[in-house]
């Protein structure tokens, strides 16, 4: 990306931060309809995760599922205007918080936030750091200039951004010190501290970060979603109680742990879940590609 093209992104994402929220929202849910009659890449991406994950729905509500996804997808590229460029009292009128713990306790336990890839990932993760001080852990873009972007706008109310091939002794620093850690796990990332381990009964290669750093760490996980409310009226996030006995001693019965959770997240709102993503790439030793 030249110069000129990334001026332009940021000119637009600051012009969408100062449009109301629901024309943003209506005008990214239309163009992500418009960009789903296009045979794509990730169309096909998505198309493949919802047939391995849902293979009781037909052809045709997994394509209306597909749509709908797509319209969230373009929706939160526009909305990233408002959560990048918008203030701290801007986000907080468009959030409801249903938390089942004291967010402002600052005499609380070693945490880490454990997040999953929904739509409104990031919106969750900057609310919180307007109130408390944190760390979040993010993965570095191909694009240098919107990486850098990305990283200056998520913690400008205080968030320490830190890379996630960081070494585990300093995220372990953090949470000895008492500074929650936010971070998601549930991406492909590779067979490396990886175990294969169900989501939606098909094998998927789950990083064992988590238990790993509360190991370490003697911390807490409790596990966050944020997600679009309907109507345009916002989001919600959810801060759920912390996991009971996690870490177990064992990574993968903890990773089996993560993605059972999550699936029964994603059944409240599966159009609103990452499937863009490749969460198939790696297979077991043996297992065919699935894209």
């Amino acid at each position: 990306m030249n110069q000129l093209g990334f001026a332009l992104i940021v000119a637009l994402l600051r012009a969408f931060s100062l449009l109301p929220y629901r024309w943003v929202a209506r005008l990214g849910s239309g163009l992500g309809a418009a960009f789903y009659a296009f045979p794509s890449h990730r169309k096909h991406v998505v198309l493949v995760n919802l047939r391995l994950c849902f293979p009781a729905k037909t052809d045709r509500e997994r394509d209306d599922l597909a749509r709908d996804h797509f319209r969230h997808v373009a929706r939160s590229y526009f909305e990233r205007g408002i959560q990048w460029f918008g203030s701290a009292r801007s986000l907080k009128n468009l959030i409801e918080i249903d938390s089942k713990i004291d967010l402002y306790d600052k005499n609380a336990p070693p945490t880490i936030f454990m997040g999953f890839h929904f739509v409104a990932i990031e919106v969750g993760c900057i609310l919180y750091s307007t109130h408390l001080p944190a760390a979040s852990l993010y993965t570095r873009m191909s694009n240098a200039r919107l990486c850098d972007l990305a990283k200056r706008q998520r913690g400008r109310f205080g968030a320490e951004m830190i890379e996630r091939s960081t070494s585990a002794r300093k995220i372990v620093g953090l949470l000895r010190s008492g500074k929650p850690v936010m971070l998601a796990a549930d991406m492909d990332h590779g067979v490396d501290n990886s175990v294969f381990v169900p989501f939606f009964g098909v094998p998927a290669c789950t990083l064992t970060s988590v238990s790993r750093l509360a190991r370490l760490g003697h911390a807490r996980v409790v596990p966050f979603v944020t997600e679009v409310l309907p109507n345009y009226r916002g989001y919600k996030l959810t801060v759920f109680e912390p996991l009971d006995d996690f870490p177990s001693l064992s990574d993968a019965d903890d990773a089996r742990r993560m993605n059972a959770f999550l699936e029964g997240q994603i059944l409240k709102c599966p159009e609103q879940y990452y499937w863009v993503h490749r969460r198939f790439k790696h297979r077991p030793p043996g297992a065919a590609g699935v894209y």
